[in-house]
């Protein structure tokens, strides 16, 4: 990679070569899509106009145009509890590790999930779920090896359940063999150009992991967060998205096509994004590289189809190829939806400084000091930012 001040060039295997921005000044025009105007161009100004058309309207719009279409139906989910530890963590955890297998026209995917259950709390947990993209060590259920990416014990002593599969067991992370996993259920995805990809898979896994919790009597299935970082955070956003039994979304440094803005052009970009990882979202994608004002969505506009439930972003000061900057205002982008359930967004008017978390709901953020990464002080927020929406609700 060779450095001209604070433009980068960037060259793939590939043999492309890609310059990169990482100097506000440089930031090129760029005209974000109205999320209060439908593509017949009807201004929405109440719930009833958003819930019955321009929501529905938007998450068409991503499917066709970036993450892929959702398959809803499958034949069976067999649930199997392959290991048990009621005395898991020195007796303050209920470990289940749990096989859960789906099929399809014949065919059949695993989904591995890792789950502690809180001892402490005598009734259903709230929980949260990771879409786990690093590798498993980092969620064992032996404990073996304490990952700060999933601080299972601090998460435990808050008095919530945590939850976590890896991605290879729904699409391996790899151009070459990501159909190995949920894409055997449905090879007609593989033959559209709005066919689902990794990502797709990814999120249609944690809505089989809800699936289950719906029948775990030891979790709150109305009270589940998804939890991803970076590509899991942009498959998290996508999963609140797709499934509304999801009570809040968190989404760590998920950058581009994840919490931030596409159009501007900062750190990576939809053209770096789709040649390095083409693997991720569909096909009729790679038309909008290096052409990002032709698409007619922007990620305001995934976080605003979650509203009226809580999404909480986060960002790194090292980090600034998932453009803190472009998450942030985001966020601000969306806040107008949640305006129409008279939820009124906490974030400030610029982006906050450096370890200011902004952890009331509806829309949470903060910026950490740190590389790109999910730490055990993004967790913390996590928490607290769920705290304060299950006390709210439990208020009302």
């Amino acid at each position: 990679m060779k450095k001209f001040g604070i433009l980068f060039c960037l060259t793939l295997a590939s043999g492309l070569t890609f310059a990169q921005n990482y100097d506000e000044s440089k930031v090129k025009p760029y005209t974000l899509p109205d999320v209060l105007k439908s593509v017949d161009g009807k201004i929405i100004n109440s719930v009833k106009s958003w819930e019955n058309n321009r929501k529905s309207e938007i998450i068409h719009l991503f499917e066709e145009h970036v993450y892929g279409t959702m398959p809803k139906k499958y034949d069976g989910l067999d649930i199997k509890i392959t290991h048990e530890d009621k005395r898991a963590m020195q007796g303050k955890a209920h470990l289940k590790e749990v096989a859960l297998t789906a099929t399809n026209q014949g065919e059949s995917v695993t989904i591995n999930l890792v789950l502690f259950i809180p001892n402490e709390v005598k009734k259903p947990a709230p929980a949260f779920l990771l879409i786990n993209n690093r590798p498993k060590k980092n969620t064992l259920a032996s404990r073996d090896t304490i990952s700060g990416f999933w601080p299972a014990e601090e998460v435990i002593a808050s008095g919530y359940a945590i939850a976590a599969f890896q991605v290879d067991d729904a699409a391996p992370d790899n151009k070459n063999t990501f159909q190995n996993g949920v894409m055997r259920l449905y090879p007609q995805q593989l033959r559209a150009d709005n066919g689902m990809k990794a990502i797709g898979s990814w999120a249609w896994a944690a809505s089989r992991v809800m699936d289950y919790f719906e029948r775990e009597s030891a979790i709150d299935s109305k009270r589940v967060g998804i939890v991803g970082h970076s590509r899991g955070g942009k498959a998290s956003l996508w999963t609140a998205a797709q499934d509304k039994r999801f009570a809040i979304c968190f989404t760590n440094n998920s950058g581009n096509t994840g919490a931030a803005l596409s159009k501007r052009w900062f750190g990576e970009t939809v053209a770096i994004i789709n040649k390095a990882f083409p693997h991720w979202f569909n096909n009729n994608y790679k038309k909008y590289s290096d052409n990002e004002q032709a698409l007619p969505v922007d990620q305001h506009m995934l976080i605003a189809s979650i509203a009226p439930r809580p999404v909480y972003a986060t960002s790194a000061s090292e980090d600034l190829w998932a453009d803190p900057t472009g998450t942030f205002l985001a966020m601000k982008e969306a806040e107008k939806v949640y305006g129409l359930y008279n939820l009124k967004s906490k974030l400030p008017g610029t982006p906050p400084a450096l370890n200011t978390p902004f952890n009331n709901p509806p829309l949470g953020y903060h910026n950490r000091e740190g590389k790109h990464d999910l730490t055990p002080y993004d967790w913390k927020q996590f928490v607290v930012f769920a705290n304060h929406h299950y006390e709210a609700k439990r208020k009302k």
